[in-house]
C-alpha cells in the first residue's frame, strides 16, 4: 500500500521551474535576523515537525500484531472489566473473516477443515467423525432451556391450572376382579421419587380429590388383589398452594409421566401382559413414544426382559423410582394404569376412550418383536408345502400327557409339528410362535403366547375338567377372537383327566365342580388347577381336522 507520508517528492529540491534567491539577497537576509530569536525559531520550528510526523504516522501506520500483543499487554490488563481474574489473559488477536456456515451455533470458531471447492454443502458437527443422524438425535435429546436448572420464577407460563381425575369405578357386571384407582394430574406436577410423592401445586384448590390432609394416595400395580397389594408401593400425591412449597425441579420433561409397578404376579407371562404390559399401552400407547416411564417396586431383570416393548412405549430411558434421588417435573402425568378385562379390550369412556383393540396390542408386539409374518400360510398355494403347528408343552401341572402321541396324530394328517415350552427368552420363544400357522396347548400362561401370531392364525385350546367355561373363554377365547385368530376349544371329560385317579367319582370335584369355584382362587389352586390331560384320540382327532378347515376358510 502507498501513503503519502512515506513518498518521496517527485522533483528533486532545485530542480526546473523552481526560482532560488540569489547568494547576495541570502546573506542579507540572515545577517538581520539575530542569534538568539533564530535559536527559539528553529526549536519551534523542530517541535512542530516532530507533532506533524507523529499525526501523520498514527494515520498511516500498518498494523503489527506482534507490536500490540507486546506493547499494549499491560494497557489490556489494565481495562479489563472489574471482577476479573489477575491471571495472564490470552493475547488479543484481530478477528478473523467468518469461514463456518451460517447455522453454527453459539458463535464457535470453525474447525480448521478444507471445505470442498464444489458439491454440496455438509454440515458441520461439533464433534469431528460424528454422523449427521447422530448430531440430529443428540440435538433432540439434548436438554431443553427449561431444563437447564431454572429459577422457579421463570417457569413456563404456559403450565395450566392443575387438575386431577382418578377412576375409580373398577368393578364391572359380569368382572370378578376390581380395578385399582387411577389418577391423571395435569398442572404443575413435580414427582421425588425419594419421598414417594407427586407434588400438584394446586394454589387456586380447582384440583379435586383430596382428603384433608390433601393427599392422595394410590398403590399403582394394575391389579385391585387384597392380597398383592401391601407389597406395592403406596404413592402420595400431594396438593400444595404455592410454587414455593414445592421441591425445586432438578430436571424438566416436555413429555407427560406414567407411574407404575411391576410387583405383584409379574414374571408369569399372563400377568406380565394383563397386569403390566396391555394396561401401559391402553394408557400410553396413544403418545407414540413420546411418555417418561417411572417404575416402582423396581426389577432390573423384568425391565431388561421385556425392553422390546418398552422401548417401543418410550423413547427416554426408564426412570428407576425406587432410588431416583432428582425432582422431576411434569405438565401432565399418571399415576397407576388403565386396565380392562387382563386379555379383553372393550370400548369405555375413560380407561378406553380411543377404543384401542387387541388387534391393535397384536400389531403392537409383533412390531415391537420385529415380527414379520402378518397371515398364515395358504394351504395349497405351494407343492409339498405344509402346514406349522406348534404345541406348547407344560412341565408343572395340566401337563398333556399323551402329547407325543397328539404330535403324531398332527403329523399323520399333514402338519410340520413343532413341540416347546415357553422360557425366559421372549424374543425368540415370538419368532416361533409366529412362525405358526395352528397353536394348540392346555389352558394357562402358555396361551397368552397367542398374541404373536399372525392374523387368521389359528388357536386350540384343551379345556381342563372342572367346569372351567368361564376361565377359557375370557381368558384366551375372546381375546383370540378379538385379535382375528381362528378359535377352536376341546373341553376334557371325566376320564381324560388325571383328577379320576386322585378323587372318587362322588367328590364334589365331579359332582358339582362350580361350587368350588365359589370358594376362592387358593380352593381351586389346590384341586382343579392340579390335574393332567390325557386326551382320547378318537375325540380329539376330529378337533385336528377342525384347525384345518379353518386355515382354508
Amino acid at each position: 500500500m502507498s501513503s503519502t507520508a512515506y513518498s518521496r517528492p517527485s522533483k528533486l529540491p532545485g530542480g526546473a521551474g523552481e526560482r532560488r534567491l540569489p547568494p547576495r539577497l541570502m546573506r542579507s537576509f540572515t545577517g538581520k535576523i539575530e542569534p538568539k530569536k533564530l535559536g527559539l525559531g528553529l526549536l519551534a520550528g523542530g517541535c512542530l515537525a516532530l507533532l506533524t510526523y507523529v499525526s501523520l504516522a498514527k494515520l498511516f501506520a500498518i498494523y503489527s500484531p506482534v507490536f500490540a500483543s507486546t506493547a499494549n499487554a499491560s494497557g489490556l490488563l489494565q481495562n479489563a472489566p472489574p471482577g476479573s481474574s489477575s491471571a495472564p489473559q490470552k493475547e488479543a488477536v484481530p478477528p478473523l473473516e467468518d469461514t463456518t456456515f451460517a447455522g453454527r451455533k453459539n458463535d464457535d470458531p470453525a474447525d480448521p477443515v478444507d471445505f470442498p471447492e464444489e458439491g454440496p454443502a455438509v454440515a458441520v458437527t461439533e464433534e469431528p467423525g460424528l454422523p449427521e443422524a447422530l448430531v440430529s438425535k443428540k440435538e433432540k435429546e439434548a436438554p431443553l432451556p427449561s431444563e437447564r436448572n431454572p429459577s422457579e420464577k421463570d417457569q413456563d407460563k404456559s403450565i395450566g391450572d392443575a387438575k386431577m381425575a382418578c377412576d375409580e369405578n373398577g368393578v364391572d357386571e359380569g368382572f370378578p376382579y376390581a380395578r385399582p384407582a387411577v389418577c391423571e394430574l395435569s398442572g404443575d406436577i413435580r414427582v421425588s421419587p425419594k419421598q414417594k410423592t407427586m407434588y400438584l401445586v394446586n394454589p387456586s384448590g380447582a384440583a379435586a380429590g383430596f382428603d384433608e390432609k390433601g393427599e392422595k394416595k394410590v398403590r399403582p400395580y394394575a391389579r385391585n388383589d387384597d392380597f398383592l397389594l401391601p407389597a406395592v408401593v403406596e404413592v402420595t400425591v400431594k396438593s400444595l398452594p404455592s410454587a414455593e412449597a414445592a421441591p425445586q425441579c432438578t430436571k424438566r420433561h416436555p413429555v407427560p409421566a406414567v407411574v407404575f409397578s411391576v410387583a405383584g404376579y409379574t414374571d408369569n407371562f399372563f400377568h406380565d401382559n394383563t397386569d403390566v404390559m396391555i394396561p401401559l399401552f391402553l394408557t400410553a400407547g396413544h403418545l407414540k413414544g413420546e411418555v417418561q416411564l417411572l417404575i416402582t417396586n423396581y426389577k432390573p431383570w423384568w425391565v431388561q426382559k421385556y425392553t422390546p416393548l418398552l422401548s417401543k412405549l418410550s423413547n427416554y430411558p426408564v426412570i428407576n423410582f425406587d432410588e431416583d434421588a432428582g425432582v422431576h417435573c411434569f405438565t401432565q402425568g399418571f399415576l397407576g394404569m388403565y386396565r380392562d378385562r387382563d386379555l379383553i379390550l372393550s370400548p369405555h369412556p375413560t380407561r378406553n376412550p380411543r377404543n384401542v383393540t387387541m388387534l391393535d396390542y397384536n400389531r403392537f408386539v409383533r412390531a415391537a418383536y420385529g415380527l414379520r409374518r402378518e397371515q398364515p400360510a395358504v394351504l395349497g398355494e405351494e407343492p409339498g408345502m405344509r402346514p406349522q403347528m406348534l404345541i406348547i408343552s407344560r412341565s408343572g401341572t395340566r401337563k398333556l400327557l399323551n402329547l407325543d402321541e397328539v404330535a403324531a396324530a398332527a403329523t399323520a394328517l399333514g402338519f410340520n409339528v413343532t413341540v416347546a415350552e415357553a422360557g425366559a427368552d421372549v424374543p425368540a420363544f415370538a419368532a416361533l410362535v409366529n412362525s405358526a400357522d395352528v397353536l394348540l396347548a392346555v389352558h394357562g400362561a402358555g396361551l397368552t403366547n397367542q398374541i404373536f401370531l399372525p392374523t387368521n392364525a389359528v388357536v386350540l385350546q384343551i379345556v381342563p375338567w372342572g367346569n372351567m367355561n368361564w376361565q377359557a373363554t375370557n381368558f384366551y377365547g375372546q381375546p383370540a377372537r378379538d385379535m382375528q385368530l381362528r378359535y377352536l376349544e376341546y373341553f376334557v371329560d371325566e376320564e381324560e383327566t388325571s383328577l379320576k385317579d386322585k378323587y372318587p367319582r362322588d367328590h364334589v370335584v365331579f359332582k358339582d365342580p362350580k361350587a368350588l369355584h365359589t370358594q376362592g382362587w387358593q380352593v381351586l389352586a389346590e384341586t382343579i388347577m392340579k390335574q393332567d390331560v390325557k386326551v382320547n384320540l378318537t375325540r380329539f382327532q376330529p378337533f385336528l381336522l377342525q384347525t384345518i378347515d379353518k386355515l382354508q376358510e
